[in-house]
């Protein structure tokens, strides 16, 4: 395969050249294309619904997590890291990886499997932290858990290092392993994070944010795209 993989990369990179404009959903994306495409692109993060969400007057003492249950979520890390710890774990979902999940969850990991988007809010706005353990090019669920107030603890990459700031929104792990996210939640402390503060960092990923940042690019963009078309239809005349 690796001759047609080759053949398949410079066709990618050479249709990646003819792309007017670049728009990447967070600097992990903007790097990659920077890497790979050799392209300058602007930043413009996802819409989030914050409006959704709205904080606790008081949190409980359970961790949580939202995610489909999937390898690559890797949700293992928080499985096992509550198990190892005895603190209790929440986990809102479905996917082929449940039977795994189950069977390697101590007493105090809680499995909730699907969760209307209705009742999402509350149980955000009273977890104690919010987990995020795997690689994501954005990652929405930690967004919306900030917008409910709570703080997020996150493997240090991907999206992450956009929506998460260590120490005002949650804490970043550096090492995607079990030990590394075990010691994140063994030294975690809920009460010195500021609930309005965290719902105010999330704000920055609006829906009506995202509306109007994608509207303006395009139309700059398109008038930018008219000038050189008439520009060009001018010298032939000429």
């Amino acid at each position: 395969l690796r001759p047609l993989a080759a053949l398949l990369k410079k066709w990618d990179y050479a249709a990646a050249q003819r792309v007017d404009h670049f728009i990447a959903i967070s600097t992990e994306i903007q790097h990659r294309i920077k890497t790979f495409y050799d392209r300058d692109s602007v930043i413009i993060y996802p819409p989030v619904d914050t409006a959704r969400f709205q904080p606790a007057p008081t949190h409980d003492d359970y961790f949580l997590v939202v995610s489909r249950l999937i390898p690559y979520k890797r949700i293992d890390l928080a499985v096992e890291a509550a198990t190892r710890l005895g603190l209790p774990l929440k986990i809102a979902g479905k996917g082929r990886d449940i039977d795994k999940l189950r069977a390697a969850a101590g007493p105090t990991v809680e499995f909730l499997g699907y969760v209307p988007d209705d009742a999402l809010p509350d149980l955000m706005a009273r977890c104690q932290a919010f987990l995020f353990p795997g690689l994501e090019d954005f990652g929405i669920t930690p967004v919306q858990a900030q917008a409910a107030g709570r703080p997020v603890i996150a493997y240090g990459g991907g999206g992450a290092l956009d929506t998460v700031i260590p120490g005002k929104t949650g804490v970043l792990f550096s090492d995607m392993t079990v030990d590394s996210l075990a010691v994140a939640m063994a030294n975690f402390d809920a009460d010195s994070f500021d609930s309005a503060a965290i719902r105010a960092h999330a704000a920055q990923f609006d829906a009506s944010i995202f509306n109007r940042a994608i509207t303006a690019y395009v139309e700059t963009a398109w008038e930018k795209q008219k000038a050189q078309q008439e520009g060009t239809q001018a010298r032939r005349k000429s």
